[in-house]
């Protein structure tokens, strides 16, 4: 009952997906019992009665199983299973060997060598052949669903290599015209970098010429001042008109030298050529030639300056008139931005090797964004013409760049708009401790005064010549004025000065040149030379001292200092 119910599973499933079973026997009745035994399994049987027969269904059939008698005439089974087998597309068909006689050990190992897969003897058992032939059919359709599902797989995975490289290729494509525009890209911006670099370098030479511009300015500004200054000094020294009025010009006049002096340090400052020359001084001389420097200032706003400084002696480590410059243009931009007759506070204190000076003012006051940008140069918060008080805004600039270079900082705090403004500098102090040296009264030489020199200016510029000469004249000295710097020989030769104050930028021959020809000849040795060129700065003051000047004055000229450097000669 079990064996019928397994039969007609067997032939349901074999039904739906039937292979072939090749029955190979000469004996009618052979093949007869064969196919009754197997067609429950409801596979499609083929019978074959010779060899010659057998070969001919297999090439024309896919045979699941052959089940194949040994003993026939003529081609026998092992011959026949062996040409089979040596088709390459049936090298592995599984052959069931049926015999009638019982095979020795030879025999079956002669099958199963030319690739025999049981045998099977006669009589035959139905269930055990049906079994047998019912897995190797199972087995062929396993290997069939396989075969199949290889190529299926194959097929799919050619249809998804294909589908790739269509979709690599669009890729491909589509980054080759993001490389092109990246490409074209990049030559617009190598142009847009060539342009800036252009527009960069063409800036820094425009910088740099506006450096060189400010320079000469400040430098050509001098030689009209020059004359000014001069005949400003005539003027008083001739005793004529109002004193007032004097000094009103002589404000004006110093206005204008502070101008020219900040032009310059601007455009040291951008150059990197302002330099320092730091000396043992004290923080009372530092502050008295701040405070001196701004008083007419002072005076004229009617500003109450305050000053709260320690009253022992503070030695510094510093350059004296840089340093009185950094505290000047802070009491002057705090007189600048407060209403007149207000309050400034000047104070100084001291501790844990550090100085610190702070100027208070109840001005205008700063916002918080301001802070940072008032140091820059040519900042004007407050341009308004009520506050107009003139200045180029580079005071402050230059403040900071002076405390720097001693090492220090100088920083600016306000509560607001209105509420004022401190600003505070803070300097190391080297010489902390100890003792510097108390001003007192300048210990000078005695020099006899009213002895009569004979001078001689040469100078292009006429005005500065002749108003130059007034002044020595006023203060009881012979003059000769020489425009032309070639014929200085004949003239030293025929006046025989005892002074010669000399111009250095002259065109056709410097003041150098005339000052070293000078020094080459007897007549020339033992002159005094005064060098006096509207330039200031220690290269310039060495070239003129290599030169063999003797002084070298920065145009324009105090008239004291004339004085004295006439006084001295031969004392």
């Amino acid at each position: 009952m079990a064996a019928s119910l397994t039969s007609t599973s067997d032939a349901a499933s074999s039904l739906a997906d039937p292979v072939n079973v090749l029955l190979v026997d000469d004996q009618p009745a052979r093949l007869l019992v064969y196919r009754a035994i197997l067609e429950s399994l409801g596979e499609h049987l083929i019978e074959a009665r010779s060899g010659n027969d057998a070969l001919k269904e297999v090439m024309a059939s896919d045979c699941a199983v052959i089940l194949l008698d040994v003993n026939m005439p003529g081609m026998d089974g092992f011959e026949t299973a062996s040409l089979i087998h040596q088709h390459p597309r049936f090298e592995r068909t599984p052959i069931i060997f049926v015999t009638a006689v019982n095979v020795s050990d030879l025999d079956r190992v002669r099958g199963y060598k030319l690739g025999a897969f049981d045998y099977v003897t006669v009589p035959i058992i139905p269930e055990i052949l049906r079994s047998k032939v019912m897995v190797l059919c199972e087995l062929h359709r396993k290997r069939r669903d396989l075969q199949l599902a290889n190529e299926r797989l194959a097929s799919a995975n050619e249809a998804l290599r294909v589908e790739k490289a269509r979709e690599l290729a669009v890729l491909n494509d589509s980054l080759s015209a993001a490389n092109t525009a990246l490409a074209s890209r990049n030559v617009e911006l190598q142009a847009e970098i060539a342009e800036r670099e252009s527009a960069e370098a063409a800036l820094l030479d425009l910088s740099r010429r506006k450096d060189e511009f400010l320079a000469t300015l400040a430098h050509e500004l001098r030689n009209p001042l020059a004359a000014l200054s001069n005949a400003i000094n005539v003027f008083k020294l001739a005793a004529g008109g109002d004193e007032s009025l004097h000094r009103s010009m002589q404000r004006q006049l110093a206005v204008l030298v502070r101008l020219i002096d900040d032009l310059l340090d601007a455009a040291r400052i951008s150059r990197g050529k302002l330099t320092m020359k730091p000396v043992a001084t004290s923080l009372k001389a530092v502050l008295d030639s701040a405070i001196e420097t701004v008083s007419p200032l002072l005076e004229t706003s009617k500003h109450r300056l305050v000053v709260r400084v320690p009253e022992e002696t503070i030695a510094l480590q510093a350059d004296q008139e840089r340093l009185a410059q950094v505290f000047s243009n802070l009491l002057a931009n705090a007189i600048k931005y407060s209403d007149a007759g207000t309050q400034i506070e000047l104070e100084a204190k001291h501790g844990g090797g550090r100085l610190t000076v702070s100027v208070d003012d109840h001005g205008i006051g700063l916002t918080r964004d301001q802070f940072s940008r008032i140091f820059e140069p040519f900042t004007q918060l407050d341009t308004s013409v009520e506050r107009s008080q003139g200045g180029l805004g580079i005071g402050l600039s230059l403040a900071r760049r002076i405390v720097e270079m001693h090492g220090g900082t100088i920083d600016v705090a306000s509560a607001g708009p209105g509420k004022g403004s401190r600003f505070a500098v803070e300097l190391p102090l080297p010489l902390v401790g100890q003792t510097a040296p108390a001003p007192g009264e300048p210990v000078t030489e005695e020099i006899p005064s009213g002895i009569r020199r004979r001078a001689l200016i040469i100078d292009d510029n006429e005005d500065s010549a002749d108003t130059l000469a007034m002044m020595l004249q006023l203060f009881g000295h012979e003059t000769q004025c020489l425009y032309d710097p070639r014929q200085t020989h004949d003239v030293v030769g025929a006046f025989s000065p005892d002074i010669v104050f000399l111009d250095i930028g002259m065109p056709g021959l410097s003041g150098h040149d005339v000052a070293r020809s000078l020094r080459a000849v007897p007549a020339g040795r033992n002159l005094v030379l005064v060098a006096v060129t509207g330039w200031g700065q220690p290269e310039e003051r060495r070239r003129t001292a290599e030169a063999g000047f003797d002084h070298h004055l920065v145009k324009p000229v105090d008239m004291e200092t004339i004085r004295r450097i006439c006084d001295s000669i031969g004392a």
